[in-house]
């Protein structure tokens, strides 16, 4: 047994080496960190509405393929068989029928040489799909607008409780001060039940703040993940925000990338194809057919005679409406109605623009200036605390001045953090209306 340990011992030294050098891999536990691109991309594929205008643009793609396919010649084959019970004569007993058996083995094509009703529905379906399209992108803003929100709401809930166990932090060192100094008779025990009070308020913060990131994690999650209770991070850029372009390029933007302009000519395009269409169905329409193959009594290239049983014929047809009961000039005034609701729409669209332009940009210009101003509010209330504590320690001062400072302080912090998410929604919210910048 003792010959046999140290053997023992010599494996177990050449293991513990063997896994210093390649040690075993580490679980993954941490939580998925993202970016706000990678939020993004999450949310359009888990995002219902975006998926959905997606299928849309799909589905008008489809109508326009079948539309323009409408407009080209189409082939088919027909294949019948018909029987007519005799009666001695060659056609059998229904006069109208060409023989007791008779066989139809054709290819039929059939084409139209001037259906302008079919046109206009090619170019209807077109702006159909433009329109699908606009949709689809107003969708997709939207979505960003509302990750952005979500994003840097989320990143403002991390600072803020931050900011409460920052602020829980100073109250303690504030509660050991005053009671190291009534231990030396130099303040008042009313001093350290202060003291005390502020301590659990900011244990109260706190606790607010950690249940507000577990909220916005929740809502958040449920735009990203399958699984709602994903666990992850987000990553804090919200101190990089890109910078505010000029009015006047704004606009410039919003006048060439506007979604909802798009939509709005879009659809006045299509109620102008549909009046077309509606005048078109009054007009003449010409097609033709052309078959060949098999009519014939019998099922073969040839009869009894030595006669060919197949070949081709051709015909070509000229349609005229005459009269539809009223229903032709109802469809275009219907058609009239609609053009005139989509100029509406259009012009309110555009207006609504300008009005939403001017919003979206005052209110990114006013957030981005105030930046400075709540970081400058912030260093101050820092440094009020700094020298609060420091007159207080020397007795120039009350607790209740030391208290007003920490609360500022710890208003100022989140002001400066409500601040920073301000200018990056504003910022995604003119987005919505000129695209990235």
């Amino acid at each position: 047994m003792t010959s046999i340990l140290p053997v023992v011992a010599l494996g177990m030294v050449l293991c513990q080496g063997a896994f210093a050098q390649n040690p075993p891999p580490a679980p993954s536990n941490a939580p998925l960190r993202l970016t706000l691109e990678h939020a993004l991309a999450r949310a359009r594929v888990n995002s219902p509405q975006v998926l959905r205008a997606n299928i849309d643009t799909l589905l008008a793609r489809e109508d326009t393929v079948q539309a323009k396919a409408a407009l080209l010649p189409s082939a088919s084959s027909f294949n019948q068989f018909i029987y007519t019970q005799g009666n001695g004569t060659p056609t059998g007993v229904y006069v109208g029928n060409n023989g007791v058996h008779e066989y139809n083995n054709q290819a039929l094509v059939h084409g139209d040489i001037y259906a302008p009703e079919k046109l206009a529905g090619f170019r209807k379906a077109q702006v159909a799909e433009a329109l699908a399209r606009a949709r689809a992108e107003i969708a997709a803003r939207g979505l960003t607008a509302t990750v952005v929100a979500d994003f840097y709401g989320m990143a403002s809930a991390g600072r803020k409780l931050a900011n409460a166990e920052q602020s829980r932090g100073e109250a303690r060192r504030f509660l050991d001060i005053t009671q190291k100094q009534e231990k030396g008779g130099e303040v008042a025990h009313a001093d350290v039940v202060k003291a005390q009070i502020q301590v659990e308020q900011r244990q109260r913060d706190a606790q607010e703040a950690q249940l507000a990131l577990d909220k916005a994690r929740l809502e958040f999650s449920i735009l990203l993940f399958p699984d709602f209770r994903q666990d992850f991070t987000v990553a804090d850029d919200l101190e990089t925000a890109p910078a505010l372009p000029a009015f006047p390029e704004i606009q410039a933007m919003a006048a060439k990338n506007n979604p909802d302009i798009r939509a709005a000519q879009a659809t006045l395009e299509m109620r102008n194809w549909d009046l077309k269409a509606a005048r078109a169905a009054r007009l003449p329409s010409v097609s033709f057919d052309y078959f060949f193959g098999l009519n014939a009594n019998q099922f073969a290239l040839h009869t009894p005679e030595g006669l060919r049983n197949y070949g081709s014929a051709a015909q070509a047809q000229l349609t005229i409406p005459l009269w539809t009961g009223g229903a032709a000039r109802s469809r275009i005034r219907q058609a009239e109605l609609g053009l005139q609701q989509a100029r509406t729409d259009l012009s309110f669209t555009q207006r609504e623009l300008l009005a939403d332009l001017n919003s979206f940009y005052r209110e990114a210009d006013t957030a981005s200036l105030q930046i400075a101003s709540l970081r400058h509010s912030m260093e101050l209330s820092s440094d009020s605390l700094r020298l609060t504590l420091q007159r207080y320690q020397a007795g120039e001062a009350t607790v209740l001045e030391v208290v007003d400072a920490q609360s500022t302080l710890a208003d100022a912090r989140n002001a400066y953090d409500d601040g920073l998410v301000r200018s990056r929604v504003a910022l995604a919210n003119l987005q919505t209306l000129t695209g990235a910048f």
